[in-house]
C-alpha cells in the first residue's frame, strides 16, 4: 500500500459536508478543528461537545483515507478504542445489580471451572482489581501480545478464544508494584469481559450491542475496523511509520487489534453517537435510558487509586491522576479541577473523552492516525472546546 508523506494532509475538507448534520442546532466546529488538523498534519479530526444532555456542537475535516480525496462528515464510524472500557465497566455493574457478579467476584470463582490450574494468586484477582487496574497483572507483555496474535484465530470464536488466551497465561503469578498498584492491563479487562461472558452465556458482542448500542440509540456503533470491506465509506485508521510516512489501514485484520480484545476496546461509533454516550455519563446516569442506577454509576465513576507519576508517558497516557473503573481522573492546566476522562488508541486512530459533571458537560475528539501528534493534536483541540464551552 502505497504511503504518504507525514506532511502532506492531501485535501482538507471543512467542517459539515450536505445532509451530514444529524441534530437541529448544532454549531459547526469545522473551522475551529481544521487548523489544527493541519498543524498536527492529522488525515482527519473530528469532535462533538454535549451540554445537558443535547449535543451543541459537531465537526468533522479531513479525509477518510490519507490521499483518497474522500472528505469525512460527522456520521462516518470513528474508532474509540480503549474508551470503550467504560462499556465494559457499565455492564459488569449492570451484573453486579442483578446479583450475577460482585465487584469482589474472583477470576477462580468465576472461570475457575473453565481454566482449572491456574495460578492461586491469580485465581484470587477481583473483578474491582481488573476494572481499576490494580490486579497485578501487568500492562502488555511479550508473552500477553503473542497470546493475543495466535496462530488459533480462525478456529475458535472470540469466546473460547479469550478463555484460551486466560488458559495460556494462567501459570503467572500477578505482582503488585510498590507504591501505587496502577498498571494498565489490556489482558486485566479482556478477562473481565469473559467473566462477563461466564455469567450471562452471551457473547461479549452480543451483549455489547444489547446492554449499551441498542439501549442508548447508537446506531453507527460496532466492533473492529471501521470500513466496508472494499470501501472507504468511514473514516479508516493509518499507522505512522518510524521513517514519517503514515500508511492507510483500510480493512482486515491490520486494521485493528485482535477481536478476542473486544472486552478492552475495539469499539466504533460516529463522533455523534460517541458523543450521546459521554452525554450519558456526564449527567450522572438520571437521563434515560437508565443502563444502571445513579449510584452503581457513580461508583464506576470513583477514583480507585492514583496512578504513579509518568515522567514522559506513551501517548494517552497522563502523567498522573487517579484511575476508577475504565475512566481516568486526571488534571489539566485549562481546567480547575479533576476530570473523569480517558483515552483510546489501537494505534491506528486515537479517541479522546471528557467528562464535567458540575457541569453537566461531554466532549469527545477523535483522529484516525495514532502516535504522539495525535495526542497533541487531540488534547489542544479538547481544551479549547472546554474552554469555550464551560
Amino acid at each position: 500500500m502505497r504511503a504518504v508523506r507525514m506532511g502532506c494532509v492531501g485535501v482538507v475538507v471543512a467542517g459539515l459536508s450536505s445532509g451530514a448534520i444529524a441534530e437541529e442546532g448544532m454549531a459547526d466546529l469545522g473551522d475551529m478543528l481544521e487548523p489544527i488538523q493541519q498543524e498536527f498534519a492529522l488525515p482527519a479530526l473530528f469532535a462533538a461537545v454535549a451540554k445537558d444532555g443535547e449535543i451543541v456542537a459537531a465537526g468533522a475535516v479531513g479525509e477518510r483515507a490519507l490521499g483518497s480525496g474522500v472528505a469525512v462528515t460527522i456520521d462516518d464510524r470513528i474508532h474509540i478504542g480503549s474508551d470503550g472500557k467504560a462499556m465494559t465497566a457499565t455492564i459488569a455493574g449492570m451484573l453486579v445489580e442483578s446479583g450475577d457478579l460482585r465487584w469482589d467476584s474472583t477470576i477462580g470463582e468465576v472461570l475457575g471451572d473453565a481454566v482449572p490450574g491456574m495460578n492461586p494468586g491469580l485465581a484470587a484477582v477481583t473483578l474491582d482489581q481488573l476494572l481499576s487496574h490494580s490486579s497485578g497483572i501487568p500492562t502488555d507483555t511479550e508473552e500477553m501480545i503473542d497470546i493475543y496474535f495466535n496462530a488459533n484465530a480462525f478456529d475458535n470464536s472470540p469466546t473460547a478464544l479469550r478463555l484460551m488466551a486466560l488458559d495460556a497465561w494462567k501459570h503467572n503469578a500477578p505482582v503488585v508494584p510498590e507504591g501505587s498498584a496502577f498498571q494498565y492491563a489490556n489482558f486485566g479487562y479482556m478477562t473481565a469481559g469473559a467473566m462477563i461472558e461466564a455469567v450471562t452465556g452471551q457473547p461479549w458482542e452480543a451483549l455489547i450491542r444489547g446492554r449499551i448500542y441498542n439501549p442508548l440509540g447508537l446506531k453507527s456503533a460496532g466492533l473492529g475496523p471501521t470500513a466496508t470491506t472494499g470501501l472507504i465509506d468511514a473514516a479508516v485508521g493509518h499507522l505512522k511509520l518510524e521513517d514519517g510516512t503514515i500508511e492507510p489501514r483500510l480493512w482486515g485484520s491490520w486494521a485493528d487489534v485482535p477481536p478476542l480484545l473486544a472486552p478492552v476496546g475495539t469499539n466504533h461509533m460516529s463522533i455523534l453517537d460517541f458523543a450521546h454516550w459521554a452525554a450519558w455519563n456526564a449527567g450522572k446516569g438520571m437521563r434515560g435510558p437508565q443502563l444502571v442506577q445513579p449510584p452503581t454509576l457513580a461508583h464506576i465513576h470513583a477514583e480507585k487509586l492514583r496512578t504513579p507519576e509518568r515522567p514522559n508517558p506513551p501517548p494517552g497516557t497522563p502523567k498522573q491522576g487517579g484511575y476508577a473503573y475504565g475512566w481516568s481522573i486526571e488534571k489539566f492546566d485549562w481546567a480547575e479541577e479533576e476530570l473523569l476522562t480517558h483515552n483510546g488508541s489501537n494505534n491506528f486512530n486515537l479517541a479522546k473523552i471528557l467528562i464535567d459533571q458540575d457541569r453537566d458537560l461531554a466532549i469527545v475528539v477523535v483522529t484516525n492516525v495514532g502516535g504522539r501528534d495525535s495526542d497533541l493534536g487531540a488534547g489542544k483541540a479538547m481544551g479549547e472546546l472546554y474552554q469555550r464551552y464551560k
